[in-house]
């Protein structure tokens, strides 16, 4: 495994910030924008995803981070199930949907394969030298 020096490096971290990219681009569409409530909770969960990444990075502890990782993947299953509402209310194509939907959850699996690599990892972090 590479060096990580920065949350940046992280491939889950980049994943999340893109599925949080294609949330503010699905969010513009004419007939979703116009619902503020649901527009704003998906946004701000699947901004919670990649924030909570780099949020537990920075800890520099293994513990705290794999809490963090936690706490993000909960937010990309947030974003899911928002995905299905937004899909009901006829915001977005089944199409998108099963894209975007898939998207989110490689993420998670990527996400708890990492976290389980970190479990398992001898090294606990800066604070911890």
């Amino acid at each position: 495994m590479a060096t990580i020096k920065q949350f940046e490096d992280l491939e889950i971290w980049q994943k999340a910030r893109e599925i949080c990219k294609i949330i503010n681009v699905l969010t513009k569409k004419e007939h979703f924008r116009k619902d503020f409530s649901l527009v704003d909770q998906i946004r701000r969960s699947s901004g919670s995803a990649m924030d909570n990444i780099a949020e537990g990075f920075e800890r520099d502890g293994n513990r705290e981070f794999i809490q963090f990782l936690n706490i993000s993947k909960g937010s990309i299953g947030e974003t899911r199930s928002q995905l299905y509402r937004a899909m009901d209310f006829e915001y977005i194509s089944e199409q998108d949907f099963n894209l975007h939907k898939a998207e989110c959850l490689a993420l998670s699996k990527q996400i708890r394969s990492f976290s389980d690599y970190l479990k398992q990892c001898e090294y606990k972090g800066h604070k911890f030298k």
